[in-house]
């Protein structure tokens, strides 16, 4: 028996190397005979592998001129037989001497899997069945330097895998399906604001104070005015100074970055869309989250019954809709409404194991309660109503008990799909939640807003009664494309250096 070669990381680091080294000679090769191919700068494509397996009858003896990727290449003798892939897929291309001539057909076999070439031939059927090209001219239009990883095991280390999503794409290329899906919904949503008269804007990425959610912020420094700045963690500020200037049905879908923990929910940046509507309340836009919810499934997959992680999800309208107080009740028993102060809320968290708060007041304490206990158990899509005050910093207060708010957030599969509020528009309230928040941040809050003044100033001219809501796309796609982590449905998610 023969002996085995001994595979080590050190000897495959040294087959690499040598590969590495080959494919540099080949270029180098092709550079001193006048055949730089990095000097290609056109193909004229007439087809893509789909259109000719979609169409084959009408296209059989046709000629193509086609370009992809190699990615295989099989030698039978005075023919080969190889996959080029291209933006729709893969296709088979058949190559004899008798038809390239044996100069081009010898250039043709020192090419390498991975390189980029351009094809023309005549689109027919193998024996086999297997619809191909007949090659009659070929070209090489880029040379790839690097083995593509199938020649060391495939492209399987899921961090590398995010870290060169563009190999990932290549050898991977049902990954692309996400992404498509990914672009579908925000088409989906688009086209469903639109549909309803609203106005897509863009509002500043760079501010002087960041406002809008509750997060830390990531800083950064204007040189010209000697000025921090905020990288935004919400539109929701700016968009509702539109609705005061008159835009009354306004949205816009963009990218937030929170100075935050990373985790298969949440990456430092992400994609949301965030709309308000002048004259509506959080009612109005319950109605629209169910409908573009509904219409992006039914759009996309043709269903609104999906499966996520395992679990049975119906997004059909109308969504499931509960109190907080009601979700903790139900999932803990303890009836928060029943209270009369914070101190019965603090031995009612501790009977139950809840961690508590900093702000150890009643309403705070009920959030709390709903997060630690309620909201994982949330799968089916539940509109949780009714959030605490100091929790809600924009949101109105509920006419029937001031302690809450006209306030509700979207939970599926037990996590956050959406935020929405009656919006809080009295200007004297607002300035005085901002000063809470500002005493919360120079107590050691980081995540507490701070002082908007001309916002203040904004809502004096009179904002109308306005209804608003955001939207986490990326963990809708998430939904909808039945993806663990929410690194497989951002193309480049944040990563840290590999020589940290």
């Amino acid at each position: 028996m023969m002996a085995q070669e001994n595979r080590t990381p050190e000897t495959e680091m040294e087959n690499l190397s040598e590969l590495l080294q080959i494919r540099r000679d080949k270029l180098a090769k092709l550079q001193e005979e006048g055949k730089d191919p990095f000097h290609v700068t056109k193909f004229t494509r007439t087809v893509y592998s789909r259109e000719v397996k979609d169409n084959f009858e009408a296209m059989e003896g046709q000629e193509v001129f086609m370009a992809g990727r190699m990615m295989s290449k099989r030698v039978m003798g005075k023919a080969f037989f190889a996959d080029i892939q291209d933006d729709q897929g893969r296709i088979q291309l058949y190559i004899k001497v008798n038809n390239l001539g044996e100069e081009l057909f010898d250039e043709f076999r020192k090419w390498d899997i991975g390189d980029i070439i351009g094809v023309a031939g005549t689109v027919f059927r193998t024996q086999r069945g297997e619809i191909s090209i007949h090659v009659s001219a070929v070209q090489l239009l880029s040379k790839s330097l690097l083995p593509l990883p199938e020649k060391f095991h495939g492209l399987t280390n899921q961090e590398l895998r995010y870290r060169q999503r563009y190999v990932d794409l290549i050898v991977n290329p049902e990954v692309r399906r996400a992404f498509e899906i990914r672009t579908k919904v925000i088409q989906t949503i688009r086209r469903y604001l639109d549909d309803l008269g609203y106005l897509e804007v863009e509002t500043p990425v760079l501010n002087t104070v960041s406002g809008g959610a509750n997060a830390r912020p990531f800083m950064t420094h204007h040189n010209t005015l000697d000025l921090d700045m905020y990288m935004r963690i919400a539109t929701e500020l700016h968009l509702k100074r539109l609705v005061v200037g008159g835009i009354e049905r306004v949205y816009e879908i963009g990218r937030l970055f929170r100075n935050e923990g990373m985790s298969p929910r949440h990456n430092p940046e992400f994609t949301t869309v965030e709309f308000y509507e002048a004259y509506a309340d959080y009612n109005d836009m319950m109605d629209r989250t169910e409908g573009i919810f509904a219409k992006a499934a039914q759009d996309i997959l043709s269903t609104t019954e999906i499966t996520y992680q395992g679990e049975a999800v119906s997004l059909a309208a109308p969504f499931a809709r509960m109190t907080m107080a009601e979700a903790v009740k139900v999932h803990t028993g303890i009836d928060f409404m029943a209270m009369t102060s914070d101190e019965e809320a603090i031995q009612a968290a501790k009977k139950i194991g809840v961690e508590l708060p900093k702000e150890k007041t009643w309403g705070n304490i009920l959030y709390e309660c709903f997060d630690q206990r309620a909201e994982a158990n949330l799968i089916q899509p539940t509109f949780i109503l009714d959030h605490p005050v100091e929790v809600s910093p924009l949101a109105k207060r509920s006419q029937s008990d001031p302690r809450l708010t006209e306030r509700f957030e979207l939970f599926i599969t037990g996590r956050e799909m959406a935020n929405a509020f009656s919006e809080l528009n009295d200007p004297i309230d607002q300035r005085a939640r901002f000063a809470r928040q500002v005493e919360m941040r120079e107590a050691g809050d980081e995540e507490a807003g701070m002082m908007d003044d001309d916002f203040i100033t904004a809502l004096e001219y009179g904002l109308p009664p306005t209804g608003g809501c955001g939207i986490g796309v990326d963990r809708m796609v998430m939904l909808l494309t039945d993806s663990a982590s929410i690194r497989d449905v951002i193309l480049f998610p944040t990563m840290k250096p590999e020589n940290n």
